[in-house]
């Protein structure tokens, strides 16, 4: 019976056959080309990479995500890259080492242990755009601004961008003097938004009753505008850092408005996304009747440091197979191509270079083969004419 199914690919591993592949390709051309406007430079990551490179400050879901293998040369354990965003950080930190602000973008597949983000994909094309060298909220605005362009280029409709900070739970978390178990129990129960398990949690914890109110209302800021002021109340008498990183959180969002004037914002303040290593703002792209996030990105600043250069850093990434499964774009189809006879014919050659150099798409013939003509892609045909080799149209009855 296994040898029956070897054309079976494993669990969440895709293929493209040849016209989506050519749709897929012109999507990422485009997208490079857009990135490349905008001043972000093109890597290419290893696919596979020392693991402790890998997982730099990216916490234990990615590390549960990396396939991983030990390299016969240096007997040091290598792992299959699931996220290019650490690859990136080396790269800027270790092997660029600008001064400036480092602008670079990516764009292949990575692999995952388990189906995960946003498809339910193992093999995800990921698309992304880091931006180092750069603190403050006109970075975050610009990643957020690439983004959206992004997803409009492929066609997406409709979105809505979901906000959050880290750095106010990280506060509050600090502030209440929960250590590092109980404030990884207590991040779980707010990404399930389980009010009833958080407040029997807090219950139990030696807590102010505003310690309490403050911790547990996180799970009900969510929503539009409103969320904003809502938070700035529940946050009175809080330590200095949860205070501040709202501020930054609300400059963002103000700047936000101003820069993508026609896309829908809310905020989501126990969205913690990435809570391992983001440590600024999280963001998350939607589209309507669809639950799972399409992009996502945030502030991640100092994951350089292992690298010798700590610097500031945001980012954002996504799934270019998704975008264009949901995109609403009329991709272009593959050409048609024009079919040249076997012949051993040196003006024929001549003509097929030619034909070429001019951009279309010729195919020779070869010897003895079978099969009809439309399963070639060919809609034209070369046909010596008596005194040259001219393109004559292929009539449909004549294709089988």
């Amino acid at each position: 019976m296994a040898g029956k199914n070897r054309w079976l690919l494993p669990e969440g591993i895709e293929e493209l056959l040849p016209g989506p592949a050519a749709q897929l390709e012109q999507l990422r051309r485009e997208l490079l080309d857009l990135y490349s406007s905008w001043g972000y430079e093109l890597i290419l990551p290893p696919f596979i990479d020392y693991l402790d490179s890998l997982l730099t400050g990216s916490g234990h879901d990615l590390d549960l995500q990396t396939f991983k293998l030990v390299d016969q040369l240096s007997g040091r354990l290598l792992g299959l890259r699931a996220d290019m965003t650490p690859q990136a950080a080396r790269i800027d930190a270790h092997r660029i080492r600008r001064d400036a602000p480092c602008r670079l973008c990516y764009l292949g597949t990575v692999l995952r242990t388990r189906p995960d983000g946003f498809d339910g994909s193992r093999s995800p094309m990921q698309v992304g755009a880091e931006l180092f060298g750069h603190a403050g909220a006109q970075s975050d605005v610009e990643i957020l601004e690439l983004m959206v362009a992004t997803l409009a280029l492929t066609g997406i409709e409709d979105i809505y961008l979901d906000l959050g900070h880290v750095g106010i739970y990280r506060g509050l978390a600090q502030d209440a003097g929960l250590d590092s178990e109980q404030e990884g129990l207590l991040f779980d129960a707010l990404q399930r938004k389980a009010i009833p398990e958080i407040e029997v949690f807090l219950s139990a914890l030696d807590l102010s009753t505003a310690q309490r109110e403050r911790l547990a209302g996180l799970a009900t800021l969510n929503g539009g505008a409103e969320v904003i002021d809502k938070a700035q109340a529940l946050l009175q008498g809080s330590g200095s850092a949860a205070q501040s990183s709202l501020e930054d959180l609300v400059g963002i969002a103000r700047l936000a408005e101003r820069r993508l004037p026609d896309t829908s914002l809310h905020f989501d303040l126990a969205e913690l996304r990435g809570y391992q290593y983001q440590t600024g703002v999280v963001f998350a792209a939607f589209v309507a009747d669809r639950g799972q996030e399409i992009a996502r990105g945030g502030r991640y600043d100092e994951i350089g440091r292992v690298f010798g250069r700590a610097r500031p850093a945001t980012g954002f990434s996504t799934d270019l197979r998704v975008l264009m499964r949901l995109g609403n774009r009329e991709l272009a189809q593959p050409a048609g191509a024009v079919l040249a006879p076997a012949d051993d014919d040196a003006a024929l050659d001549d003509k097929v270079k030619s034909l070429r150099a001019q951009g279309e798409r010729v195919i020779r013939q070869l010897p003895g083969q079978t099969g009809s003509i439309s399963e070639t892609g060919c809609d034209r045909v070369l046909r010596w004419n008596g005194s040259e080799w001219v393109v004559e149209r292929i009539a449909p009855d004549a294709a089988g």
